[in-house]
């Protein structure tokens, strides 16, 4: 260290080392700031700024190792060799290039060091090439530790001034970038000259093609001058840009109406802006949504008008409780946005988000009047999450619909592996609107025996999508996005009349069962749907069977009444569907008419090893023998379940046990030949094939009730 030191006090002119250190400063603060700019862009963007900010990083390290060997006060250097000064240069802009792409490539892996350690070798490897270009009246010598140490010095600065860039922790981290920049050209140079000695020998410079110190030097101050003012000039032009677009932007009256606040456009204008102005920082830029709750019941119970105020309540109190420099926009009816300030730590994102939660939950109006409503927050960063506003928004979206879905008034992040799921559903609901149109539907058809005979009674229509690119989607997965969207009720007419049709060309009249969803149910032409498949088909009203799940009941008890009975004035059965599995209120049994119950499989799937499932079994048997309501039991898959089945009363069982789920043709071969098939399954089977998944046990048998 003392070595080194001394080299620096006694073997340098402090003028000449003066101007070599503040070349290098200028250099890294430019250099580190334009390796920001490159992190922060994409496309061929980023590769102009990669070469810039190279040419910078190059040219400041070769003017500096130059600049500081004029300084270095040595009778015996002679002059330079023209080619290899001129190697040197290229080296130091190829080789910093190099290590700031590779640092460039990745957001959080080890790259970004690796990509600092060759920027800091390429350090060493133009300081060594300039040595070699001198040329000495002697005999130059490197001690090899100084020259390992110097190697190793420039390395160690070189990874930590990228890995400041690309992982900062505080606002200040672009300096010390800039100073680990400084540390790796300053401690690599000097601890590599303090190792170097010259032995004296009387050599004559006349003959060799050499460039004098004086030369040297101004080629040096003219190539800095140049590259410095090319880059000064193209980031101030740039930076200019930035906030002329952002003026434009404020200037832009992109507002929402009701509100007053920016719309979608103009907070992603807003954000678009700010993430070019963070670009040149290491700051990131978080982008916070938020979806009201119950807002849909404030409408209904309160009126438009009393929605709408409460919307302007929370715009309101939302500008003026958040910071000056948060963001806040109405980007849909019941979703607000806000942007907020440059991030810099985690514990910002969460205090914002809180904030937000508290701010949207004051109460609306006084006293017992006041309305109160809570809300599902989300949020995603750039550039880990986005790399532009649009994006930025539809991340953010996702996680605050994961917020919601998962309930709870904790903040979600956005999480790709959890989040893409709702954009994987959305695809398929973009899928599921053409599949009816490209006939990728199929029927397939689940046999109904009894328990005494074996003989076929029946057989229950489950719905199959053969997707072109997905394959075989299960039920589960698009049933409820079909609910959801509305698309059941055209699919559900589609299965009514394709399964009539079906079953009016069997050889034996025994009835077909169709699922009812609730949607179905309070559709007031759903009746209208199944007495056309009727009269399309030709079938017997008597023989078609339709399952209503209690869920379907309870939304609005006296509508799905009067469809109930349209539907019996048809002719058909009903039956209740996954029977045990809700409330399975007496009240529903005494007030509708139903023709049948089904056990779900929850129950019988434990028959014989737990008792409180052949309890429920037993009691559910007893009660439908008491108001004459046949039962059948779903699920039946071994002969110890058919058998305590059979000795508890139950007359008629579905399940794998004779047979699994099949398509038209070969239903169509069992049911005329009555096949007597049982077959005992595994459980993995049984998951596989299910066509809806299972819902939890809950019995509860409730007093009865006036709907």
């Amino acid at each position: 260290m003392l070595t080194v030191l001394s080299c620096i006090a006694f073997d340098h002119d402090p003028f000449s080392l003066g101007l070599a250190v503040a070349i290098l400063v200028v250099g890294a603060v430019l250099t580190m700031r334009l390796y920001a700019r490159v992190r922060r862009t994409q496309g061929s963007l980023k590769y102009m700024w990669l070469f810039l900010s190279g040419m910078i990083a190059g040219g400041t390290i070769w003017s500096t190792h130059f600049v500081s060997m004029l300084a270095y006060e040595s009778p015996l250097i002679l002059g330079y060799d023209v080619t290899l000064t001129a190697a040197s240069l290229v080296i130091a802009i190829l080789g910093t290039t190099s290590g700031l792409w590779l640092g460039s490539l990745t957001q959080r892996s080890a790259l970004i060091e690796v990509g600092g350690a060759v920027f800091g070798l390429s350090i060493a490897a133009m300081h060594f090439t300039g040595i070699h270009a001198m040329r000495v009246s002697g005999v130059s010598q490197l001690d090899t530790l100084f020259v390992v140490v110097s190697v190793v010095l420039a390395a160690i600065f070189g990874m930590i001034s990228t890995s400041r860039i690309a992982r900062p922790v505080t606002r200040y981290c672009k300096y010390g970038a800039a100073l680990a920049f400084i540390l790796a050209v300053g401690s690599m140079h000097f601890t590599a000259m303090a190792g170097m000695n010259i032995l004296p020998l009387r050599l004559d410079a006349e003959g060799l093609d050499l460039v004098s110190n004086q030369l040297v030097g101004m080629g040096v101050a003219f190539t800095m001058s140049v590259l410095l003012l090319s880059a000064m000039i193209t980031y101030s032009i740039d930076t200019a840009n930035a906030e002329v677009t952002n003026n434009q932007i404020t200037q832009i009256a992109h507002q929402d109406p009701l509100t007053g606040l920016p719309n979608r456009k103009g907070v992603e204008l807003f954000t678009d802006g700010l993430i070019s102005r963070v670009a040149l920082d290491n700051a990131r830029v978080v982008v916070v949504t938020c979806n009201l709750s119950r807002f849909k019941a404030v409408n209904e119970a309160l009126g438009h008008a009393t929605g709408d105020a409460l919307l302007r309540h929370i715009a309101r109190n939302l500008s003026t409780h958040l910071d000056q420099d948060e963001y806040v926009a109405r980007v849909a009816g019941d979703e607000f946005v806000v942007v907020g300030k440059p991030v810099y730590y985690r514990g910002y994102l969460l205090d914002l988000c809180k904030r937000i939660q508290k701010i949207v939950a004051m109460p609306f109006g006084a006293g017992d009047d006041a309305v109160h409503v809570d809300s599902a927050v989300g949020y995603a960063l750039f550039p880990e999450h986005a790399q532009n506003a649009e994006e930025l928004f539809s991340a953010a979206e996702r996680a605050m619909h994961r917020a919601r879905s998962e309930g709870g008034n904790a903040a979600q992040c956005y999480d790709p592996a959890k989040d893409d799921k709702v954009k994987d559903q959305s695809a398929l609901a973009i899928d599921l609107r053409k599949a009816l149109r490209n006939n990728e539907f199929v029927l397939h058809y689940q046999l109904q025996n009894d328990v005494q005979t074996h003989d076929v009674t029946g057989t229950e229509v489950l719905l199959r999508w053969n997707h072109p690119v997905r394959g075989l989607v299960p039920p589960f997965a698009f049933i409820p996005i079909a609910e959801e969207t509305g698309q059941i009720l055209e699919i559900g007419a589609w299965i009514v009349r394709t399964a009539c049709k079906e079953a009016a060309g069997w050889s034996k009249p025994i009835r077909i069962a169709v699922n009812v969803a609730p949607i179905q149910l309070s559709d007031a032409n759903f009746p209208d749907v199944v007495a056309n498949a009727l009269k399309e088909s030709g079938l017997d009203p008597s023989r078609l069977e339709l399952e209503i799940t209690e869920t379907g009941i309870i939304e609005d008890t006296n509508h799905a009444l009067q469809v109930i009975q349209q539907l019996k004035r048809l002719g058909v059965r009903i039956a209740m569907d996954d029977f045990g599995t809700g409330y399975s209120s007496l009240a529903t049994l005494q007030a509708f008419p139903f023709d049948k119950i089904k056990i779900d499989r929850e129950f019988i799937k434990d028959l014989g090893t737990n008792a409180q499932s052949e309890a429920i079994v037993r009691a559910t048997i007893i009660l439908s023998e008491s108001l004459n309501i046949p039962v059948l039991a779903e699920g039946a898959e071994t002969e110890e379940h058919l058998r305590l089945l059979k000795h508890h009363g139950c007359k008629e069982v579905q399940g794998f046990y004779f047979g699994k789920p099949m398509p038209a043709s070969e239903v169509r071969h069992r049911i005329n030949s009555n096949a007597k098939q049982p077959q005992e399954v595994s459980e993995t089977e049984t998951k596989s094939a299910m066509s809806k998944p299972a819902e939890k046990p809950a019995l509860q048998f409730l007093p009865a009730r006036v709907a």
